[in-house]
């Protein structure tokens, strides 16, 4: 079987779909399968290489517009692949072009990662293509049930919608070293905070920093973004600004050493946009209570409200700092959480799981021809 996954990025670019996309190709390999991967290039020149078993090919890109890379590049080598599964993530308006212009031998399922919510201009425009490409997917994969009901789009294509969750390698959180993690501990000190995430506007950062006025802890923030001058800007005239770090990228291999040295992570996410939270897995992979916002989406599905964290309402900095501050006065419940955390993501986040699954279907949707 030859599978064609297409996005705009693919790793080293950072990213939670970038790093689903891999996690997924690498295990379909894994599982005998072929698998290519097409993205844009970053530098605008084409490339072909071979990463762990799977066939990277970056297609020429022309430039960017609200988010998307144009690539006329793009349409004509998927014209050439012909593959006998296309597996497009959903929203990528030029991917979806490239599908419909392409050659159909095999089927085509997509993955629904989130609705349009900011450039709604666009996505008025964007419409009749999008309801087009929806129509004629063989399948549709969503990460939660909650996202499948709430979204108005992906709710009209239910019946041909299957709910996977997405997953992370467990094994990667499963023993970091103590030392490590002790000495991030001793640089600075307790209690921490963790977030982890692109700094994007739906992120909802500005709240968790409201709410560290009112919290005796450290929070350390990881990833970089386009919010990111803002909310440092923010933090300079906060009156806290000693006690929360902007961290930048941290390399892959250190992550699981910040989550198992936090007390609590924070996902104050604010907008419809945050459909899942990965990084709301991974800590709970390393056993970290996690306190997040109720959007509507998968994101409560990921982290149980009682049972693995706390869920708040949106844009809330008070019942940010409540949520946390009650795990921070409890060690015991603060244990507990991260334990039943851990047993969740053992139980239904692991990412060999969700290869399975997806595998699953791709083998439904070419029997039923």
């Amino acid at each position: 079987m030859h599978v064609v996954h297409v996005y705009k990025d693919y790793p080293p670019v950072l990213g939670g779909i970038e790093n689903h996309i891999r996690l997924l190709a690498e295990g379909q390999v894994r599982r005998g399968l072929r698998v290519t991967v097409l993205v844009t290039s970053r530098d605008r020149r084409p490339s072909v290489s071979n990463e762990n078993g799977v066939e990277v090919v970056r297609a020429a890109r022309l430039g960017e517009v609200a988010s998307t890379p144009l690539s006329l590049n793009l349409v004509s080598r998927l014209r050439k692949l012909r593959p006998d599964v296309l597996h497009l993530q959903f929203p990528y308006p030029m991917g979806e072009v490239a599908a419909l212009l392409s050659p159909r031998r095999g089927a085509l399922v997509i993955s629904y990662q989130s609705d349009i919510v900011r450039q709604r201009w666009l996505g008025f425009c964007y419409r009749p293509l999008m309801f087009r490409v929806l129509a004629s997917a063989d399948r549709i994969l969503a990460s939660s049930e909650a996202y499948l009901w709430s979204s108005s789009t992906l709710s009209r294509f239910a019946s041909k919608t299957t709910v996977v969750p997405l997953g992370v390698d467990l094994a990667r959180f499963a023993a970091p070293d103590d030392t490590d993690v002790s000495a991030i501990r001793r640089r600075w000190p307790g209690p921490l905070l963790l977030f982890v995430g692109r700094l994007r506007y739906y992120k909802g950062l500005e709240d968790l920093l409201a709410a560290m006025s009112h919290l005796d802890a450290t929070l350390l923030v990881v990833g970089r973004g386009e919010m990111e001058a803002c909310w440092r800007r923010i933090v300079n005239v906060s009156g806290v600004a000693e006690r929360i770090h902007f961290l930048g990228d941290v390399p892959d291999s250190e992550l699981p050493l910040y989550y198992a040295a936090a007390d609590v992570f924070v996902l104050p996410s604010c907008r419809r946009s945050e459909a899942y939270g990965l990084a709301q897995v991974e800590a709970m992979a390393a056993g970290t209570p996690v306190v997040s916002t109720e959007l509507g989406t998968g994101t409560s599905f990921v982290n149980v409200h009682g049972e693995t964290g706390w869920v708040v309402p949106a844009s809330d900095a008070s019942a940010l700092a409540k949520a946390i501050q009650r795990l921070l006065k409890d060690p015991e419940l603060r244990r507990a959480m991260g334990e039943r955390a851990r047993a969740r993501a053992h139980a239904e986040l692991d990412a060999e799981r969700m290869i399975e699954r997806v595998i699953k279907v791709y083998e439904e949707v070419l029997a039923a021809g």
